[in-house]
């Protein structure tokens, strides 16, 4: 059987991780890529030594060179440095842009047609750069914030209320940290609003928690940062990119007037398929709601500005 080829630059616990959910998924053959040597063959032969016990089909091969990376249908790029505790994703912003760039450029040489999907924080910034550098249409340069951020509110939300996971939808738009926007009119428990079942003050540490829901993470870990819930955001967004259906999922995307927000990557619901991204869904927010993804999307532009990106 015929796979499609998915590289995931980056060996450290999100990449290796997602490349594991992946092959079990049986979603694609992976190319694991990383500078540090033996590390992404080490870790792709420990993988291939599961396939007789997992009993999947796709493979994975571990590689330093670029060049065995060519003809990806989809690029996932994780490498970068990880937060440590006390650190905010923009304390990450020069060193990871200058990784950004340099993984770009060459496995844009290598697999100019694939689409790419940015997990490198601080998220936004790096996928709008990814963008810029790249040259590519913006429709194939992704970020993963949204699906992650929404997975954490869903669980928060499961905790409080007691409900099911499989009854609750939840959602978070904007950026990816500090300044997110969950949702709560648009999550819900087995359809209703969570606004029409909690207290405001309720609903209020529910989303300071899906807000800082990373950094908690951190701070319990105190060495490295999350990789089981981003690397499943990752499968679970490749797994859209390579469906005809047109999934539609909370994904970074450039904003061209949505919203009232122009030349800015941030998280919106949106349909995606394996051309990319689709259809912007436009939510019926309120004026709060809109306020609020406008300012979020504004500390976005910042950093974008710090570093010269916007013209």
């Amino acid at each position: 059987m015929s796979y499609p080829k998915v590289t995931v630059v980056g060996a450290g616990q999100v990449g290796a991780t997602a490349a594991e959910l992946l092959l079990l998924h049986e979603l694609a053959d992976v190319v694991l890529i990383d500078i540090a040597e033996g590390l992404p063959q080490g870790k792709a032969l420990d993988l291939m030594h599961t396939r007789s016990v997992e009993r999947f089909g796709p493979t994975i091969a571990g590689t330093n060179d670029y060049a065995d990376t060519a003809g990806s249908d989809i690029v996932v790029v994780t490498a970068g440095l990880p937060r440590k505790p006390g650190m905010t994703r923009d304390d990450l912003l020069a060193a990871n842009s200058d990784i950004v760039r340099s993984v770009m450029f060459q496995v844009v040489e290598h697999s100019p047609e694939a689409i790419f999907l940015l997990v490198t924080n601080p998220l936004d910034v790096m996928v709008y750069l990814a963008h810029k550098e790249s040259g590519l249409p913006s429709k194939r340069v992704i970020g993963m914030g949204g699906v992650l951020d929404s997975a954490r509110f869903a669980f928060a939300v499961a905790e409080k209320t007691g409900a099911p996971i499989a009854e609750i939808e939840a959602l978070a738009c904007g950026a990816h940290g500090d300044a997110m926007v969950p949702m709560p009119r648009f999550t819900t428990v087995g359809g209703t609003p969570i606004t029409e079942m909690l207290s405001e003050e309720d609903v209020a540490a529910l989303v300071e928690r899906t807000t800082f829901g990373g950094a908690e993470v951190v701070a319990l870990l105190k060495t490295g940062s999350a990789f089981y819930a981003p690397a499943a955001s990752i499968v679970r967004m490749v797994r859209a990119l390579l469906s005809d259906e047109g999934d539609v999922v909370p994904a970074c995307v450039l904003l061209s007037g949505e919203y009232g927000i122009e030349d800015v990557y941030m998280s919106v619901p949106v349909a995606i398929d394996r051309t990319g991204v689709g259809a912007v869904v436009e939510l019926d927010v309120n004026a709060e709601e809109l306020a609020a993804l406008r300012a979020s999307a504004a500390t976005i532009a910042e950093a974008l500005d710090s570093l010269n990106l916007r013209d």
